[in-house]
């Protein structure tokens, strides 16, 4: 009975994850995910992330969840992070969360997520370790949301988190996730062996395929996205 249960939760893991776009072949896909992950953030004003806290930022976890299962569930999750050099924003590099869980769930839900990191040591802490725990390696809180959210409050964890969730799982949480490098991948879509350190200092140029999530990281932090979708591109 038991190995059926897994099976059917693997079967549902597989099924989503062909149904989403972050697992999609290729880590490209993860950069053009991420950047329209960022937009629907910023579609709705009152619920987005404050330019303010954007700007303030060290650095961007980016990252879309699937979780399903019955009884048992699993999930897995890719994405990209980006680190505030003195040129601008790194060029990304990949990142996967992963896990198995009990309890009675039935069904799948995909969450994206963006983790805002807002001290330096939470950008180092992606860069210079293979697995980040949220909640045990960084402390972590819900993040501001809206527009005309405070300016100048002083950010009260190493990182704030955002979700956007759909499905028939309630609720989403990171506490106590783990994220992983991808080296595979930066290596892939840099086209040589390449470091989280190296990416996340800005001294590997990205690929111009990740010019587009350059261009919308700079609309939102300026606050020119708004309602207005193509100027936040």
């Amino acid at each position: 009975m038991k190995k059926i249960i897994v099976l059917a939760v693997l079967l549902a893991l597989t099924a989503a994850f062909h149904t989403s776009a972050v697992f999609a072949s290729g880590m490209q896909d993860d950069v053009d995910q991420a950047a329209t992950i960022i937009q629907r953030f910023e579609a709705i004003p009152e619920q987005s992330i404050p330019p303010a806290v954007l700007r303030d930022a060290r650095g961007l976890a980016i990252l879309t969840v699937v979780k399903a299962g019955f009884m048992f569930s699993g999930r897995g999750g890719m994405g990209v992070v980006v680190a505030r050099t003195g040129k601008g924003w790194s060029g990304p590099s990949a990142i996967g969360t992963g896990g198995v869980g009990f309890g009675l769930q039935i069904g799948a839900e995909v969450t994206e997520f963006v983790i805002v990191l807002n001290t330096d040591d939470a950008v180092r802490a992606f860069a210079q370790k293979g697995n980040v725990e949220l909640g045990g390696d960084l402390s972590l809180a819900a993040g501001p949301i809206g527009r005309t959210a405070e300016a100048n409050v002083t950010p009260i964890a190493a990182v704030y988190t955002y979700s956007r969730s759909q499905g028939l799982f309630a609720g989403a949480s990171l506490e106590g996730t783990v994220i992983a490098t991808r080296n595979d991948a930066n290596a892939l879509y840099y086209g040589k062996s390449v470091t989280p350190q190296q990416i996340l200092a800005g001294n590997v140029a990205p690929p111009a395929g990740a010019m587009r999530l350059e261009n919308v990281l700079v609309a939102a932090q300026s606050g020119r996205c708004g309602n207005n979708m193509l100027a936040c591109k």
